[in-house]
């Protein structure tokens, strides 16, 4: 498998080589040529989760992993259930939360996490990673204990819920965790300073678990045929597909999916007050603003890593235009969505109201539309109970940790100040 550096093509990289790097030369990400689909897409449908997210993986990586070891890692990895559930007559949702950290990025981290385990030989590594809410329990869980691998995640102060960042502040070990006085693409600013700082980079070994990497991407891709694999097969060329967009990884994923062979019929990048992308679609300016706070804390990325991704598989022809089309909920909408999921028995937090928003708005006749459900109610507790006027139990992985003292430290959003908190902590 060859990927190239999407800013600098003559800057290649294998699977393995691309996942121990992160990024490549000026911050560049990496990425396949091209995907090529699968014959018989049905049959593969008809696979069991693990064996088919071997078969998905094997069949984009390459030789490079053994079988044996594509198997030993999805298994592992891949080891709790998403299941689909219906929310209206033909209105699904996919919940990713049923693994350890109750949210999507489980099945990234978690893959990620294996990956490097195989393929690092030992090597000392230093894992540094943004979180704007769920990347960093996701990845601090999946990394927890591992020899040779630390990790240190960089979070807005104040901006995540206290459950998200109770997840991973108090882990501890091998997991370092810096609270930032900033917004979430302040955080992902001091990131790539970081990739680009030789003294850093080399003297670290860093690598980075944000969906930036290959190998936590190409994970997600999976999740997409086990929805598709749930639903009635006379349904599955109407689908339309919402993803709650902020860092556009999972949403990314979902393109790969359909360049794949899996018949979704559009999809709807659904994001909060934080619209560049929808403006984008619009427009065709490209024009950030100011990140803005709402109750979908994850999605307030203002500046997706994961857009040049998109962008490259629009002129390669692999996603026809008409089948992105971009919506921005505002806060009122939110809340109303998720009082409407309510009415319909179903307990839902903001970031899967935004989906279920754009979705049911934008939904034509006779199509059939999946809402992508990321994490758990119970990690947003406060929003949910205020928002509902309902009591949200905490389940087990929260209960656990909610008590417990978080151990970050603070740290401003000057690029030097990390660079010497790195070197005191790891160096």
């Amino acid at each position: 498998m060859e990927l190239v550096n999407l800013k600098d093509p003559q800057d290649t990289a294998s699977f393995k080589e691309a996942v121990k790097r992160g990024l490549g030369k000026q911050q560049g990400l990496y990425f396949p040529r091209s995907f090529k689909a699968f014959d018989d897409v049905n049959s593969v449908l008809n696979m069991p989760l693990q064996q088919r997210s071997a078969f998905i993986l094997r069949a984009i990586i390459g030789d490079e992993l053994t079988d044996a070891d594509i198997t030993e890692i999805v298994d592992t990895a891949f080891n709790f259930t998403a299941p689909v559930a219906a929310v209206t007559d033909n209105i699904y949702t996919l919940e990713l939360f049923h693994g350890p950290t109750l949210a999507f990025k489980d099945f990234g981290g978690r893959f990620m996490a294996q990956c490097l385990s195989k393929i690092s030989d030992g090597e000392p590594i230093t894992i540094l990673t943004a979180t704007s809410g769920d990347t960093g329990a996701a990845v601090a869980h999946a990394f927890h204990g591992i020899d040779n691998i630390n990790v240190v995640i960089l979070f807005p102060k104040g901006k995540i819920s206290p459950l998200q960042e109770k997840l991973f502040t108090t882990l501890g070990g091998n997991i370092h965790t810096f609270s930032v006085d900033g917004d979430f693409d302040q955080c992902q600013a001091l990131v790539k300073t970081a990739f680009d700082d030789p003294d850093v980079r080399e003297g670290l070994h860093l690598n980075s678990a944000n969906s930036i990497n290959i190998s936590r991407l190409l994970a997600q891709v999976c999740y997409y045929f086990e929805a598709f694999a749930q639903l009635p097969e006379s349904q599955r060329d109407k689908v339309v597909v919402s993803v709650p967009s902020g860092n556009f990884g999972n949403l990314t994923a979902g393109i790969i999916a359909r360049a794949l062979g899996l018949p979704i019929k559009r999809f709807i990048a659904a994001t909060n007050a934080n619209d560049t992308v929808p403006r984008y679609l619009k427009d065709g300016v490209w024009a950030p603003n100011d990140t803005v706070a709402t109750i979908s804390n994850a999605m307030d990325v203002s500046r997706p890593n994961n857009w040049p991704r998109i962008e490259a598989l629009i002129e390669r022809g692999e996603l026809p235009k008409e089948a992105l089309a971009g919506v921005a909920v505002d806060e009122e909408s939110t809340q109303i969505a998720m009082r409407q999921l309510a009415q319909k028995g179903y307990t839902s937090e903001p970031h899967a109201a935004v989906a279920f928003h754009a979705l049911e708005h934008h939904l034509e006749e006779g199509e059939i539309g999946l809402f992508l459900g990321t994490a758990h109610p119970a990690k947003f507790r406060e929003t949910v109970e205020n928002v509902l006027g309902q009591p949200i139990a905490l389940p087990g992985p929260l209960a656990a940790c909610a008590a417990e003292k978080g151990l970050d430290e603070p740290i401003s959003s000057d690029y030097e100040d990390l660079k010497a908190k790195l070197f005191a902590t790891l160096g």
